[in-house]
């Protein structure tokens, strides 16, 4: 830990000395929130990247049918002013009137249709299939009105509605095409985007049309700028320096020396996000692969001390989740959880059992704080394991992923705040383009989960699945996130536990 507590405190001497004695004010005079974030955007458009920066920008400037409560997380109206449920696999949106898009089109039936329908058909390569692919068909009913179909009972469908459907304007979309989308995206919500650098920056301002009453409101700040740098380091200087008004996910070492600042404040709050080590089980990178031993990967479970991870590296309250999902989503049953304990001597023994009493060469990529990373590598190397770690950037890293190119890598999930296992498992389990174990009976497992409204039939597949994720160590959960936000003090914002700052929600002081 010393070394990172220098590296921390060299970052801050250093932009000190760069803002100078009297750093620059926040951009209250100009009505511009600057924010800078790591992960780079390739597509803004919210179906097409599954990022967090993502969902982000995604909430700022487009509206869905339904709006979770950050505090209470009920779901409430929003595009759709009401639904029923007429049986298990039906539902009825009626919806907003007098809604305009950021084009000065009207929000119709026609809109919610369109979208749904696209998003769903596999054809249309969206991100994250495992959220839409349980729905059947959306019909219009009336100009204001749609029935929406699902392919099986989908307890967490309104959740679903809230967070990651958001909705095209039918009409924009298809005259610009998805490329022309991407580059000038059209949407209903409290900001509308004015700008997008692929990559490196997106310009919002104010959408002075913004229907009155929602409960996102109409934004007090005229405009905001975010704009994407490589690493933490940039990101913490622009910070100091005042080039920037707010950041989050920054290294928590730094958090005590960046609250002893006049100009800005540090604060924490635990997310559902999940770190986590993703293992080549079923050897999509090569029939070679040590990792497809059941015994290589037990040992890698007991060769990291994901305790010391949380307690030290992650801080501010960081739990180990015993299962592959985060503790509050309904099915994440520990109980029916393998634990492993950290045992080095342990996974040496395991090790030479599998054939490998020499370890063995072994690539770690990553996307998370390189000193998180350089834990890993640290654990595996002290049991025999070479591990070299190889940093990239995260959507470099998930485009590999899915492409069947890492044998081992770490990343994190945050389920897009969505309290429900269905929101994390399938992702890494269900055979699709992020499973690295490709076990069938954990598919059919998670179909089972997913397609019933019965809680006690949910649990059983789960926890099934949990069973037999940990026995085989398809998969480990590291840590949850505490989210560290670090933002100018002339800025008043409130973080929420499901990761989703509410920009539009920000005022200065």
């Amino acid at each position: 830990m010393g070394v990172q507590l220098r590296f921390g405190a060299a970052i801050l001497a250093a932009a000190l000395v760069g803002a100078g004695a009297s750093p620059a004010l926040a951009q209250k005079s100009a009505d511009t929130l600057r924010i800078t974030m790591r992960d780079a955007l390739p597509n803004v458009d919210p179906y097409y990247n599954n990022l967090r920066t993502g969902v982000v920008m995604h909430h700022q400037a487009w509206d869905g049918l339904v709006y979770r409560n950050p505090e209470t997380f009920k779901n409430e109206p929003l595009l759709a002013t009401e639904w029923k449920l007429p049986d298990s696999t039906t539902i009825e949106f009626t919806l907003r009137p007098g809604v305009k898009f950021h084009d000065g089109s009207a929000f119709t039936a026609d809109d919610v249709v369109y979208t749904l329908n696209l998003v769903s058909d596999p054809g249309s390569k969206v991100s994250t299939p495992a959220n839409y692919n349980w729905i059947e068909k959306a019909e219009k009913t009336g100009d204001l009105s749609v029935r929406v179909k699902l392919k099986r009972p989908t307890p967490a469908a309104l959740d679903y509605f809230a967070m990651v459907v958001p909705i095209y304007p039918k009409a924009y979309r298809e005259k610009v095409g998805a490329e022309g989308y991407a580059k000038a995206p059209v949407g209903a919500g409290p900001y509308k985007i004015t700008k997008v650098e692929p990559g490196a920056s997106i310009d919002f301002e104010r959408f002075e049309d913004y229907w009155a009453g929602s409960p996102k409101g109409k934004p007090a700040i005229k405009k905001m700028s975010v704009r994407f740098v490589p690493d933490a380091t940039t990101e913490m200087t622009e910070l100091l320096a005042s080039r920037a008004d707010w950041i989050w996910n920054m290294n928590p070492d730094q958090f005590e020396n960046v609250n002893k600042l006049p100009h800005i404040a540090a604060v924490r709050k635990e997310s559902m996000r999940v770190g986590y080590l993703s293992l080549d089980a079923a050897g999509r990178t090569g029939a070679d692969n040590p990792i497809t031993k059941l015994k290589v990967r037990q040992a890698i479970w007991h060769a990291i001390d994901r305790q010391a991870m949380a307690d030290k590296l992650v801080t501010g309250g960081s739990r180990v989740p015993a299962a592959p999902c985060f503790p509050t989503q309904f099915g994440c049953n520990g109980e029916a959880a393998t634990l492993y304990d950290y045992n080095p001597a342990k996974a040496k023994q395991l090790l030479a059992e599998a054939g490998y009493p020499d370890g063995f060469d072994l690539e770690v990529a990553s996307y998370v704080l390189p000193q998180w990373g350089s834990a890993v590598q640290n654990y595996l190397i002290a049991v025999g394991i070479r591990a070299k770690l190889n940093q990239l950037q995260t959507a470099a890293l998930i485009q590999k992923a899915k492409a069947g190119e890492l044998r081992t890598y770490i990343g994190s999930w945050g389920s897009y705040s969505i309290n429900d296992v269905s929101a994390f498992m399938p992702n890494f389990l269900d055979g699709g383009a992020d499973d690295y174990a490709r076990d069938p009976d954990v598919q059919k497992w998670l179909i089972e989960g997913g397609s019933s409204i019965d809680p006690e039939v949910r649990n059983k597949a789960y926890s099934a699945v949990i069973q037999r994720v940990t026995q085989q160590a398809y998969f480990a959960p590291l840590h949850t996130y505490v989210t560290t936000y670090g933002y100018s003090k002339q800025l008043e914002f409130t973080p929420y536990s499901d990761e989703l700052p509410r920009f539009y929600l920000a005022k200065w002081k």
